[in-house]
C-alpha cells in the first residue's frame, strides 16, 4: 500500500461560499466603514470650521498685540533713545578722554621731569660707583698678574731644574744597565753555544751506538720470524684450518641448511591447513549465529513493522492526513481568499454607500442649517453692526481728523516749527559768520606782526600772495565778482 500522497486537484468555483460571505462581510463591514468616514469627515470639519481658524486668530493676536507692538516699541522708542544714549555716552566718553588726556599729559610731564632727574642722580651714582670698582678691579687685577707671573717664573725654573736632574740620574743609570746586560748577555752566550756543541757530538755519538746495537739485536729476531714463525703457522695453522672449512665445515652447513628448510616448509604446510580449518569452522559458526540473530530479529520486529505499515501508517493518511489537506484545499483556503476579497469588494461598497449617506446629510445640513444662519448672521448681525461702526466709530473719527486734526497741525506747522526752525538756521549762519570774520581778523593780525618784525610784501607764512577778499579754508566769505548764493527758503510753501 503506497503512503505517498496524490496530486492535488485544482479547486472548482466556489459560488455557494461567495455570496454568503460577501453578504456578511458588508453587513459587518458597512457599520465599521460609515463609522470611519463619520470620523475622517468630523476631522476634516473641524480642522476646517475650529482649528484653522483658531490657529488664524492667536496669530493675529500674536501679531497685533506682541509682534507689532515690540516692533514699533523698538523703532519708535528704544532705538531712539538708544541713539540719543549712545551720543550722550559719546559726548561724556570725549569729555572724558579730553580732560584724562590732559591729567595724562601732565602726569606724564611730571613723571617725566622726576624721572629724567632721578635718572641723572641715579645715572652719576653708578658711574661714580663703577669707575671706583672699575679702578679698583683693574688695580687687583694688575697685581694678581704680576704675582702669577712670579709664581709661574719661579715654578718654571724649579721644573726645569728637577728635569735637568733627573734626565741626568735616569740617563746614567740608562747607560750602566746597558752595560752590565750586554755584558751578560755575551757570558751567557758563551756558555750557552759551549754547552750545545758538547750535547751535539754526544747525541751523535750515541745515535751511532744505538743504530750499531739496534742491528745487532733486530737480525736474529728477523731471522727468527721470517724462517721459523712465518712457515710455522703457514703450514700447520692456516692450511689444515682451510682443508677443514672446504672439506668438512662447508658440506655440513649445506646439509644442515636443507634439512631446516624441509622441516621449516613441512611445519608452515601443517599449519597453514591447520588455520584454514579453523577460519572455515569459526566462518560457518559465525554465519550460522548471524543467521539465528536475523531470524530471531525479524520474528520480533515483525510484529511492530506489520503494526506500522498496516495499522498506523493507514489510519494516519486516510483517517487524519488527506481529510486534513482536502479541508485545508477545498474549505479554508477557497474561504479564506473568498473572505479576503469579500473584505477588500465591501470596503470599498461601503465607501460609496458612506459617501452617498454623507453627501445627503451634507445637502440637508446645508440646505437646513448653513444658509438660515449665513442669512440671519448676514442681516440680522452684520449689517446693523457695520452701520452702527460706520456712523457711530469712521464718521465721527474722520471728522475729527478732518475738522480738527488737520487745522491744529497745519497751525503748529506754520506758527511754531518753521519759525523755530528758521531761527535755528539764521543763529547757526550768524554763528558760522562770526567765527569766519575771527579766523581772518586773527590771520590779518598775525600777516601785520610777521610784516612788522621781518619785513616783506603781503604774502602769507607760506610764500604764497593774499588776495583781499578771496575765500581761505574754514571761510564763507564769496570771492568778488561772484554771485551771492541764493538763500533758500525754509518756509513750506502753502
Amino acid at each position: 500500500m503506497s503512503t505517498e500522497n496524490p496530486a492535488p486537484v485544482p479547486p472548482a468555483p466556489h459560488a455557494l461560499i461567495r455570496i454568503p460571505v460577501r453578504i456578511v462581510v458588508l453587513l459587518l463591514v458597512l457599520p465599521v466603514r460609515m463609522t470611519w468616514d463619520a470620523l475622517k469627515a468630523g476631522g476634516r470639519f473641524l480642522d476646517r470650521a475650529l482649528l484653522r481658524p483658531t490657529g488664524r486668530g492667536l496669530a493675529w493676536l500674536y501679531d497685533r498685540t506682541v509682534r507689532r507692538p515690540a516692533r514699533w516699541l523698538g523703532h519708535r522708542v528704544l532705538a531712539p533713545a538708544g541713539r540719543a544714549v549712545t551720543r550722550a555716552a559719546r559726548a561724556v566718553g570725549r569729555g572724558l578722554g579730553w580732560f584724562l588726556g590732559g591729567a595724562w599729559r601732565l602726569v606724564a610731564w611730571a613723571g617725566t621731569g622726576v624721572g629724567r632727574g632721578l635718572a641723572w642722580v641715579f645715572g652719576g651714582l653708578w658711574r661714580g660707583l663703577a669707575w671706583f670698582f672699575g679702578g679698583l678691579w683693574r688695580v687687583l687685577a694688575w697685581g694678581a698678574e704680576r704675582v702669577w707671573r712670579g709664581l709661574a717664573w719661579a715654578g718654571t725654573g724649579v721644573g726645569r731644574g728637577l728635569a735637568w736632574f733627573f734626565g741626568g740620574l735616569w740617563r746614567v743609570l740608562a747607560w750602566g744597565a746597558e752595560r752590565l746586560w750586554r755584558g751578560l748577555a755575551w757570558v751567557f752566550t758563551g756558555i750557552g753555544r759551549g754547552l750545545a756543541w758538547v750535547f751535539t757530538r754526544l747525541g751523535r755519538g750515541l745515535a751511532a751506538v744505538g743504530g750499531l746495537l739496534g742491528r745487532a739485536l733486530a737480525w736474529p729476531l728477523l731471522a727468527l720470524w721470517r724462517y721459523v714463525v712465518v712457515p710455522v703457522v703457514r703450514y700447520g695453522v692456516v692450511a689444515p684450518a682451510g682443508w677443514l672449512y672446504r672439506s668438512v665445515l662447508v658440506p655440513v652447513g649445506r646439509a644442515a641448511g636443507l634439512l631446516l628448510t624441509r622441516s621449516g616448509r613441512a611445519l608452515a604446510w601443517a599449519f597453514t591447513g591447520v588455520w584454514r580449518g579453523l577460519t572455515w569452522v569459526l566462518t560457518a559458526l559465525g554465519r550460522g549465529l548471524a543467521a539465528g540473530a536475523v531470524l530471531l530479529a525479524r520474528a520480533l520486529v515483525w510484529p511492530f513493522t506489520a503494526l506500522w505499515r498496516y495499522l498506523v501508517v493507514p489510519v494516519v493518511t486516510y483517517g487524519i492526513a488527506r481529510p486534513a489537506v482536502w479541508l485545508w484545499q477545498r474549505v479554508l483556503t477557497p474561504l479564506g481568499r473568498e473572505i479576503r476579497d469579500a473584505l477588500a469588494i465591501c470596503w470599498r461598497t461601503a465607501g460609496y454607500l458612506s459617501r452617498a449617506m454623507g453627501r445627503g446629510i451634507a445637502w440637508l445640513a446645508r440646505n437646513l442649517v448653513a444658509r438660515p444662519l449665513v442669512w440671519a448672521a448676514r442681516n440680522l448681525v452684520a449689517r446693523p453692526f457695520s452701520w452702527l461702526a460706520r456712523n457711530l466709530v469712521r464718521r465721527p473719527a474722520a471728522w475729527v481728523y478732518r475738522e480738527v486734526c488737520t487745522p491744529v497741525g497745519h497751525w503748529v506747522r506754520d506758527a511754531v516749527w518753521n519759525p523755530a526752525r528758521r531761527a535755528a538756521v539764521e543763529a547757526r549762519q550768524a554763528a558760522r559768520a562770526a567765527l569766519a570774520s575771527a579766523r581772518d581778523t586773527v590771520r590779518q593780525a598775525r600777516r601785520d606782526a610777521w610784516r612788522a618784525l621781518i619785513g616783506g610784501s603781503g604774502t602769507d607764512e607760506a610764500g604764497e600772495p593774499q588776495v583781499a577778499g578771496a575765500r581761505t579754508l574754514g571761510s564763507t566769505t564769496n570771492v568778488p565778482g561772484a554771485a551771492p548764493a541764493p538763500e533758500i527758503s525754509l518756509q513750506k510753501r502753502g
